[in-house]
C-alpha cells in the first residue's frame, strides 16, 4: 500500500516539508561515504532555509498547546485510559517545553560558524565545492566516517528540540483521521465537507500495484481525489476506471 498526504493549508504545508527533510538528514547521517555527507550538509542547509519562516515556531507552539488543551477537556471521561492520556500528554509537554526553550529560530546558532556559512554560501553552485574552491571542506571530507558523523551530529542536535515536536504534532494530526474505504467512478472522487469544521491533512492509501498516482486537492468546503496513471513518458494521463481506495481527514 501507497500513502500519499495532501496540506489544506500553508502551516502543514511546512511542517510536512521539514518531516520529509529531517527523514532523510538521518538516512544520509547513518552512511559512511563522503558524499553521503555532503548530501547530509545540503539537507541540514535546506532545514535550516525551511524552518527560517518568521511563524514557525509560534505556530508549532500553538498546535501544541491546543492538543495539550484538548488533552486535558478528556480527563475523567469513561472509556479513556487515564495513563494513556497521561503518556500523550507528556510527549506534547516535552516537545513544547524543548521548542519554547529553544533561542531564536531553530538552526540559528548556526549562522555563527563561519566554517559553515561559507560551504553553504557555495554549495547551491553547481560544482560551487570543489577542493579547490572550498579546501578545509575538501579536507573535512577525508576524515573517518565517524569523525564526520559526529561534526554533524553535532550542529543536528540544535534543529532536534523542532524535529521533536514536529513528530509529536504530526503524530497527533494523522491520529485524528481513520482511514475509510471510498469508490472513486471512472478515477473521480469528490467529497463535501461540513460547515464550521476545519480540516488539515487529507491522507489518500491505495494498492501501489495499480501503478495509479492521486492529484488530491482541497479547500475548507471540499476535498477531491483524481486518479492519474503515468503514460511511456512519465506524463501523468486520467485512469478514468473505478478506483477503490482509502481516505482520512485529519483535523
Amino acid at each position: 500500500m501507497v500513502l500519499y498526504e495532501y496540506p489544506f493549508n500553508e502551516s502543514v504545508r511546512t511542517m510536512l516539508r521539514l518531516e520529509h527533510l529531517f527523514g532523510r538528514l538521518q538516512q544520509l547521517l547513518a552512511r559512511e561515504e563522503p558524499v553521503d555527507h555532503h548530501f547530509a550538509l545540503v539537507t541540514l542547509f535546506e532545514i535550516i532555509d525551511v524552518a527560517a519562516r518568521a511563524d514557525l515556531k509560534s505556530d508549532v507552539l500553538k498546535e501544541l498547546e491546543k492538543h495539550r488543551q484538548q488533552m486535558d477537556s478528556f480527563r475523567g471521561h469513561p472509556g479513556i485510559s487515564e495513563q494513556a492520556l497521561a503518556e500523550v500528554t507528556e510527549r506534547i509537554d516535552q516537545a513544547f517545553n524543548g521548542l519554547n526553550q529553544l533561542q531564536g529560530k531553530a538552526g540559528h546558532s548556526l549562522t555563527a560558524n563561519d566554517w559553515l556559512m561559507g560551504i553553504r554560501s557555495r554549495i547551491s553552485i553547481p560544482g560551487g565545492t570543489c577542493a579547490f574552491d572550498l579546501p578545509g571542506y575538501f579536507g573535512w571530507q577525508q576524515l573517518a566516517a565517524d569523525r564526520r558523523r559526529s561534526d554533524l551530529s553535532q550542529w543536528i542536535a540544535t534543529l532536534r528540540p523542532l524535529e521533536d515536536a514536529l513528530t509529536v504534532l504530526l503524530g497527533l494530526l494523522r491520529t485524528s483521521g481513520n482511514l475509510q474505504r471510498m469508490m472513486a467512478p471512472v478515477g473521480s472522487y469528490q467529497q463535501s465537507l461540513p460547515a464550521g469544521k476545519t480540516y488539515q491533512l487529507a491522507r489518500v492509501r491505495l494498492d501501489g500495484d495499480t501503478g495509479l498516482v492521486p492529484e488530491i486537492t482541497g479547500h475548507r468546503l471540499m476535498v477531491g481525489v483524481r486518479f492519474m496513471r503515468p503514460d511511456a513518458d512519465g506524463k501523468l494521463r486520467p485512469a478514468g476506471s473505478d478506483t477503490t481506495f482509502e481516505l482520512a481527514l485529519c483535523t
